[in-house]
């Protein structure tokens, strides 16, 4: 089994933000595999949808817990399903990465990420998969939170279909193959 926890936050106005893009791509993969409808799981902190890929049991996580505290959840479901760390992904966005590029790494700091370094300090550990999705920071930004609290424009919306397959096929040849 594995789980895969797209991050966010819950609620309509962040919806289409760039710091939802976990979320957006975990919509993708349910939609793609035919995964059950996500539902609210209130005592495991999340939106659970479960399905299957290449044959293995698959739990795609939206937790509800708001980004800043990531990692409440993912410990929570981590001892909840019983997984190791080998068999979770974060899929998050990086302000560091031009938007459209993707990057899988299998083990690495948090960056400037607070979801991600919450998940490392309730983990107590960084040696676990995860999948950053670039939403590069606009030069004409003054305040970090507000840029990735934004709305996606047009154009970037227009684009996530494309990102998100060539993200799936990084993550099944990385994620999956291992």
């Amino acid at each position: 089994m594995k789980l895969i926890f797209g991050l966010g936050n819950v609620g309509d106005k962040y919806l289409k933000t760039r710091h939802n893009i976990g979320f957006l791509y975990l919509d993708f993969l349910k939609q793609g595999f035919n995964f059950s409808d996500f539902s609210l799981k209130k005592n495991l902190k999340s939106y659970i949808s479960e399905g299957f890929i290449d044959g293995e049991k698959v739990v795609l996580v939206k937790p509800t817990t708001y980004m800043n505290l990531s990692g409440d959840c993912v410990l929570l479901l981590m001892n909840y399903f019983k997984v190791d760390l080998k068999d979770i992904l974060i899929v998050f966005d990086d302000i560091d990465l031009s938007f459209e590029d993707i990057r899988f790494r299998s083990k690495g700091s948090a960056g400037t990420h607070n979801g991600m370094r919450d998940i490392i300090f309730k983990l107590k550990e960084h040696d676990f998969s995860r999948l950053k999705l670039g939403i590069e920071i606009e030069d004409r930004v003054s305040k970090l939170s507000d840029f990735v609290l934004s709305d996606f424009h047009k154009s970037e919306l227009d684009k996530l279909f494309d990102i998100f397959k060539r993200a799936q096929e990084l993550m099944n040849e990385k994620f999956f193959k291992k």
